[in-house]
């Protein structure tokens, strides 16, 4: 089942082409499939359609000497994180990529489209179970005067409107005329206007900012 259509180092037309084709439509599946981080750019995702394809004509090149390409390709995937982070989907996503070509290359595609679909099938089944996903917490700041006690007159609005709330941080601002209270909030639903309401009604109708919090990304 999973033999080589490769079986001289002479390059045949047809196999070869063949195995192009299989890398583009897998190369594809995994470019469709990183799109669901829905942090992507558009010449990353080219990248991905073309990646098992180049890989694969370098596994070509030097006959399928494993000793040879795996330090190419060593090399090949050091170039997308030389000059800027990279997430761990990025990098799963880059070395599916190049697992894909390395197959190809040696001929073995039902291993190839076999491995790829596992592999793409088990990343959507994490995805829809969220698996290791936080609950998305927002940054609030309250303007208050100094002559309201920040510790509680906001309780009754947090316990309505939050499933947690911490202060973070307290500071005076305006010559000390004021406090800036910073907090940390995780919202019981998406009710981010009538919570902004209830707190202008215990402020005074000074400033409020709510943002949301920036979320962790997976860098390795």
């Amino acid at each position: 089942m999973f033999t080589s259509i490769f079986e001289t180092n002479t390059i045949d037309i047809i196999n070869t082409l063949i195995c192009m084709l299989v890398s583009l439509g897998l190369g594809l599946v995994v470019a469709l499939t990183h799109t669901i981080t829905k942090k992507y750019s558009k010449n990353f995702i080219i990248v991905l359609v073309l990646l098992p394809l180049l890989v694969q004509v370098v596994i070509m090149m030097v006959n399928g000497n494993l000793g040879t390409s795996v330090a190419i390709l060593g090399a090949f995937s050091l170039i997308r994180f030389r000059s800027m982070p990279g997430t761990s989907r990025e990098l799963l996503s880059i070395f599916l990529d190049m697992a894909i070509g390395l197959s190809l290359g040696m001929g073995y595609i039902t291993f190839a489209i076999i491995f790829t679909l596992l592999t793409v099938l088990t990343i959507l089944i994490l995805e829809k179970l969220k698996l290791g996903e936080k609950p998305q917490k927002q940054n609030l700041k309250i303007l208050i005067p100094e002559d309201l006690d920040y510790t509680e007159v906001f309780e009754d609005v947090f316990n309505e409107y939050t499933k947690e709330h911490n202060i973070t941080k307290v500071k005076t601002t305006n010559l000390g005329s004021m406090y800036e209270i910073s907090y940390e909030i995780e919202l019981k639903e998406n009710k981010e206007k009538e919570l902004i309401d209830a707190l202008r009604v215990k402020n005074g109708n000074l400033n409020i900012t709510l943002n949301h919090a920036l979320k962790e990304i997976g860098e390795l």
